[in-house]
C-alpha cells in the first residue's frame, strides 16, 4: 500500500509564504541539560485557560541556511535567511515545546513572547527527529503558561488551533473538532504510534503550536503537518497527542531522544528508484554534524538497511530506537549534487568516497571495451519483493524466480540483463543476479565458501584474477574477480557478503563487457535492498 504523504505545516521562510519542513534549526545553540533538567513541571492548577491561551504561546524565528530539493529530486536549492514557527509555554520557567524541524540545524533563535517587543533569548535542551518534537528554554522566568489535557482524545471534542501562521506575528487562533483519534503515524518526516487528525485549520507557521480543548485551553495535541492527503483536493490538520507528547517532552528537557541531530525527511523517487532519509539541515554539535552530513546529503542505508524505502521515516525510526544514543551506526551516504556515495559511522568515522567497485574489476581483471553509456537506471525487484535493485533501462529483460538449489531450497533471486536466457548461456551479455537469504535458513554462512560454490563454473570458463576481502563500510564477505571469460574478454565478480547484523546473505554475480557495465555495477552495489 502506497505510505501517505503529508506536508508539515511547521515552519514558514519569512517572504516566501511557503510551507518548509526542514527550513530552520538550532543546531549551534547547545543543549544545556544542568538547566533544563532540574526545571519541574508545574502544577496545573496555575496554568492559564481559554481566555489566556494567547499569553502561553510563542513565535519562533529560527535563522540558518536549508536545502530542499525544487521541483524534483535531481534539483534542490539553499535557502538562507530567517523562518518562523510555533511553541507554547509549560512551566512558568520558560520551558517551550515545539517541532524538530521547527529548530534543528539552525544557527540562532529569537522567541517572541506575548507583551514584550523584544525577542527573547532560547536554548534548545533536547529534540527527537523521529517524534518531531522539541524542548527549548527561554531565558528568564516567571512566564505564563499551559497545562496538558489529562483526556484522551476523543472524535467530536471541539478543539482550538493556536499559534502564527504565514509567517504573521499577529497571535492566530481556528476553530475545529477532532475527526480521528487515531490516525497514521507514519509519514516522511517523522513516525510516531499515532496521531490526532482535526479540522482547526492551521498552516506553514503554525507547527509547535498547541490543539488546546476548547472547553479547558488544556493542551490536547501537538500540531505539526496539513496538508491535501491522497489528491482529494481536501485539507486535512494532524497533531501529536499529549498522551504521546507529554512523557517524550519530559525525557527532552534532559536531552535528545531518537535524534542524530537531521533536520529531514524519506523521499522515493519512482522514476529513478533512488529513495533515502533528504537532508535539509544538520545540527552542528551532534552525531550527523561530527559525521560530516551536509544539507543535499541523502542518507541512503544505515547499519545495511535501505531507508526510505516506503516513504516515511519508520525504517529510519526503528533503527534509532533500537540502538543507544552513542553507539555506532554504519551509513552510506550520496552527496547528490556531486553524484558521489560515501560511508561512515554516526558516532565513529567520518564520511569518505566509496572507492568505485568497477574501478577495482578493472584495476584486477583489466580494461574492457571504451565508450557508450547507459541512458538511466529504472528499481526491479524479484517476485517475493525481497531483493530490489536499479539497473540500467537497457537490461529490460527480468526473471525474478528463486533459485532452487540442488538440496531444494530456496533463495529470493532477481537477474536482470539486456537479454536474460544470453546472459545465462553466454560470457558477453552484461547483466547482474543478485540472490538473498536468511543466515538462519543457509547450511553455511561463510562468504568464501558460498562464492566458491556458486562460482564453480565461471572458474573453469574464466582466468582467475583471485579472491579478496570485501568491505564497504555496510556490508563485508568476500569478492572473487574474474577476467577473459569464455575467451569472451569480458569480467565477471562473485560478491558474498553480510550487513554488520549478520542477518542475511546476498549473493551477486555480474558479467561485463564494457566500461558502460562497470559503471552500473556502481550502481547495483549502492542501491540493492534486501528485506528478509
Amino acid at each position: 500500500m502506497r505510505a501517505r504523504k503529508y506536508l508539515t505545516v511547521g515552519v514558514v521562510t519569512l517572504g516566501l509564504l511557503a510551507s518548509a519542513c526542514g527550513s530552520s534549526g538550532g543546531g549551534d545553540a547547545k543543549k544545556d541539560d544542568a538547566k533544563g533538567g532540574d526545571k519541574k513541571s508545574s502544577q496545573s492548577s496555575g496554568a492559564v485557560g481559554l481566555d489566556g491561551v494567547q499569553s502561553a504561546v510563542v513565535q519562533i524565528i529560527a535563522a540558518g541556511s536549508f536545502v530542499e530539493p525544487s521541483e524534483s529530486i535531481a534539483a534542490s536549492e539553499t535557502y538562507e535567511g530567517k523562518s518562523s514557527g510555533s511553541g507554547f509555554i509549560i512551566d512558568p520557567s520558560g520551558i517551550v515545546v515545539t517541532n524538530n524541524h521547527v529548530v534543528t540545524g539552525n544557527a540562532s533563535l529569537e522567541v517572541y513572547v506575548d507583551g514584550k517587543d523584544d525577542p527573547v533569548s532560547a536554548k534548545v535542551l533536547g529534540v527527537s527527529e523521529c517524534s518531531d518534537l522539541a524542548v527549548i528554554d527561554l531565558e528568564g522566568d516567571g512566564y505564563p503558561f499551559m497545562a496538558w489535557s489529562d483526556k484522551a482524545p476523543k472524535v467530536g471534542l471541539e478543539v482550538r488551533a493556536a499559534g502564527f501562521p504565514l509567517g504573521d506575528p499577529e497571535f492566530t487562533m481556528t476553530n475545529g473538532i477532532i475527526s480521528k483519534a487515531d490516525a497514521a503515524g507514519d509519514t516522511n518526516w517523522a513516525s510516531v504510534d499515532s496521531v490526532v487528525e482535526h479540522d482547526a485549520n492551521i498552516q506553514p507557521g503554525n507547527s509547535g503550536g498547541p490543539l488546546v480543548d476548547a472547553s479547558t485551553g488544556k493542551v490536547v495535541a501537538v500540531n505539526y503537518a496539513g496538508g491535501d492527503v491522497g489528491g482529494t483536493g481536501t485539507s486535512q490538520f494532524f497533531a501529536i497527542s499529549a498522551e504521546l507528547a507529554k512523557p517524550l517532552v519530559d525525557k527532552l528537557k534532559k536531552g535528545d531522544v531518537d535524534s542524530l541531530g537531521v533536520n529531514g525527511r524519506a523521499i522515493l523517487d519512482e522514476e529513478s528508484g533512488l529513495s533515502g532519509i533528504w537532508v535539509s539541515g544538520v545540527d552542528t554539535n551532534s552525531p550527523a554534524g561530527e559525521l560530516g552530513l551536509q544539507g543535499g546529503d541523502i542518507i541512503e542505508k544505515i547499519e545495511g538497511l535501505s531507508m526510505g524505502s516506503d516513504g516515511t521515516m519508520a525504517d529510519y525510526c526503528k533503527v534509532l530506537r533500537s540502538r543507544n544514543a552513542t553507539d555506532k551506526l554504519a551509513v552510506q551516504v550520496l552527496r547528490f549534487d556531486e553524484d558521489v556515495r560515501m560511508k561512515g559511522e554516526f558516532n565513529g568515522d567520518e564520511l569518505e568516497a566509496i572507492e568505485s567497485l568497477g574501478s577495482a574489476v578493472e584495476a584486477e581483471t583489466g580494461p574492457l571495451q571504451s565508450g557508450g553509456s547507459y541512458s538511466g537506471y529504472t528499481r526491479v525487484s524479484d517476485d517475493s519483493g525481497t531483493i530490489s535493485v536499479e539497473v540500467p533501462n537497457e537490461w529490460s529483460s527480468v526473471d525474478g524466480t528463486p533459485l532452487t538449489l540442488d538440496d531444494g531450497s530456496q533463495w529470493a533471486n532477481v537477474t536482470a540483463s539486456t537479454d536474460v536466457a544470453a546472459y545465462m548461456q553466454t560470457w558477453n551479455t552484461p547483466g547482474v543476479s543478485i540472490t538473498a537469504a536468511a543466515t538462519s535458513a543457509l547450511p553455511d554462512t561463510d562468504p568464501t565458501a558460498i562464492v566458491n560454490m556458486f562460482a564453480e563454473d565461471a572458474l573453469a570458463a574464466c582466468t582467475n584474477d583471485g579472491q579478496q576481502a570485501y568491505d564497504d563500510g555496510l556490508y563485508s564477505g568476500t569478492i572473487q574477480y574474474l577476467s577473459n571469460c569464455g575467451g569472451s574478454g569480458a569480467s565477471a565478480v562473485y560478491l558474498a557478503a553480510t550487513p554488520a547484523d549478520g542477518s542475511f546473505m546476498v549473493l551477486l554475480s555480474a558479467q561485463m563487457a564494457s566500461e558502460a557495465d562497470l559503471a552500473a555495477l556502481d550502481q547495483i552495489v549502492a542501491t540493492f535492498i534486501v528485506t528478509v
